[in-house]
């Protein structure tokens, strides 16, 4: 029985309480120090599921590739996400169906904050934390050159700071289908890296990466405005109230406050489309290049060919037989008898 509590601490989310409903009761879930305990358990969850693709997968991948030791760490970095990002995205699409987030848009900001979460919604956001935690000693583990580590460090935290803000400030809504539209667009973009380390020829899915992650940009930005400039203004409950987790329906009630958030939302958004576009810009003006020089290239080696002296003989063949320049046999030497 003590082994089984202590057991369940490690493995199963905890704070769960009965919320009382039309139908009966449901049971539901909120955060607490216990929640540390859990995402540790998971952490090494994650860095043995890690080791299992790595070992079982990218390896011998990577063994019939023969990549150079820069490629050879983008593809299992690349390799790593995929798996993720695949997992990530069906998982979340599911929870955000089940649950109703997307055929109700207004349940993002109706009723909060919300302090309940279903089980799945705290599960799926305890093993989230966890993979981007046991992200960090992978760093180490893995070998990661140290010119790669501040992109990746600032990729991590990145992703920390938004699941663990919309868990922690009870956004947990918001922050799925915010998740939802990231993780697409990235499973893309690593999948685009996989098929170009295996066929540098091979760009197609970059072009549909691109245009998956334009669109997704546009859908989180009109969520951020959509919940942040329309939607949380509207809820009844505008007092501060950090006990029942209400820590954003005061200011948002304040318009210059509301303005304030949506233009540093757009200036953020603004600012990685740009990143976005110099990537792009930059990819494009590198195949124009290789495209001209093997232009000039292959028009270099026909002149070439062209002014290259033939070396002739001194008449023709025609019919087998020798024939000189004008056209007429050559004429035989006789021989003088012995």
């Amino acid at each position: 029985q003590v082994t089984a509590k202590t057991a369940f601490l490690f493995i199963l989310p905890q704070y769960n309480v009965s919320v009382p409903t039309a139908d009966g009761e449901l049971v539901q879930y909120h955060y607490g120090l216990k929640d540390l305990v859990t995402i540790l358990f998971y952490i090494f969850i994650a860095i043995v599921l890690h080791a299992v693709v790595q070992e079982y997968v990218l390896d011998k991948i990577n063994r019939r590739l023969h990549l150079s030791k820069v490629k050879h760490s983008k593809f299992n970095e690349s390799g790593q996400l995929v798996a993720f990002h695949l997992t990530s995205v069906i998982w979340c699409l599911y929870v955000v169906v089940t649950e109703g987030y997307i055929s109700n848009p207004r349940s993002l900001w109706e009723n909060y904050p919300h302090v309940y979460l279903p089980y799945q919604v705290k599960f799926f956001y305890l093993c989230q934390l966890a993979y981007w935690l046991h992200a960090l000693p992978e760093l180490y583990f893995q070998k990661v050159r140290k010119e790669e580590i501040p992109r990746q460090l600032r990729c991590i935290t990145l992703y920390l700071l938004h699941i663990a803000g919309a868990y922690l400030l009870n956004l947990t809504r918001l922050g799925l289908i915010l998740l939802l539209l990231q993780y697409l667009a990235e499973f893309f973009f690593h999948m685009a890296r996989l098929v170009y380390f295996t066929d540098e020829n091979n760009e197609k899915l970059f072009n549909v990466w691109a245009v998956v992650f334009v669109v997704t940009r546009l859908f989180t930005l009109t969520l951020y405005i959509l919940v942040i400039g329309f939607g949380l203004p509207r809820v009844e409950s505008q007092a501060l109230e950090p006990e029942r987790g209400n820590f954003f329906n005061f200011l948002f009630n304040n318009i210059l406050f509301r303005m304030s958030v949506l233009l540093l939302v757009c200036l953020f958004q603004a600012s990685v489309m740009w990143r976005f576009i110099h990537f792009q810009l930059r990819r494009w003006r590198e195949y124009w290049n290789e495209q001209s020089s093997r232009k000039r290239a292959a028009a270099a080696a026909g002149t070439k060919q062209q002014t290259k002296p033939l070396k002739r003989d001194s008449g023709y063949h025609e019919n087998g037989v020798v024939k000189a320049e004008n056209g007429t046999s050559p004429r035989t030497k006789k021989l003088k008898s012995p």
